[in-house]
């Protein structure tokens, strides 16, 4: 019996078949959704999305370095003043 030949399932694909198995049948036979400018302004939402989640990240990361330096500049004064009575 002759081996046919298949290619490898991606692990992305993995995930696409657990969400839906229709869909990701569909796609390995080469089809393309209905639905393909829903998708992309679905993509475009997300890449949106998560630009403001690493933006809203750095700012709090921004945050917190500028409380340590207003933590350590407080004690350099206090300790300033402790030194010069």
């Amino acid at each position: 019996m002759p081996r046919r030949k298949t290619r490898p399932i991606a692990a992305s694909e993995i995930g696409a078949y657990v969400y839906c198995a229709r869909a990701w049948w569909y796609r390995r036979q080469g089809e393309t959704p209905a639905n393909e400018a829903d998708l992309a302004a679905g993509r475009r939402g997300h890449t949106a999305h998560g630009r403001l989640v690493r933006r809203a990240w750095l700012l709090r990361v921004a945050g917190y370095g500028l409380l340590a330096a207003a933590i350590v500049l407080l004690a350099v004064y206090g300790a300033l003043a402790l030194v010069s009575r």
